[in-house]
């Protein structure tokens, strides 16, 4: 990771904060299982924040029902989100992280043809989040 982010922590630090599966997924860039978080089918007014560091990420008005399993945003807030190639897993994907802190969200992915102003699917883990009320 060549990015310096505002928040920085050692990975002692980030594990005292962070559970056991939020340290998998937001610093070792894991994935939780399809349709394990509330967070997927939430409709609720607000914004989505980062779990590591709180920033704001995504309005619940950029949130769609996409099916995946994952809650999906078709934007995020502007400056919110980073994205770069990630080739695991023997292909290549965009994976966003927190512009703020780096912690893994999940990826995007571009014209699968749902009916957002984007034409993008953020696939975000739920556990990566928090959601605060409007």
């Amino acid at each position: 990771m060549s990015e310096q982010f505002k928040v920085n922590k050692s990975e002692a630090e980030w594990q005292a904060q962070l559970s056991p599966e939020q340290f998998r997924i937001l610093r070792k860039q894991g994935t939780e299982r399809p349709g394990s978080h509330e967070f997927d089918k939430k409709e609720d007014s607000g914004v989505y924040t980062c779990a590591g560091c709180d920033a704001p990420l995504y309005t619940s008005n950029q949130k769609f029902a996409s099916g995946c399993g994952w809650p999906a945003f078709f934007d995020t807030i502007p400056g919110a989100v980073i994205r770069r190639e990630d080739n695991s897993n023997f292909m290549t994907r965009t994976e966003i992280v927190c512009a703020n802190c780096g912690g893994h969200l999940g990826h995007v992915f571009k014209g699968e043809g749902y009916a957002t102003p984007t034409d993008e699917r953020h696939c975000v883990n739920g556990i990566s989040l928090n959601f605060k009320n409007e």
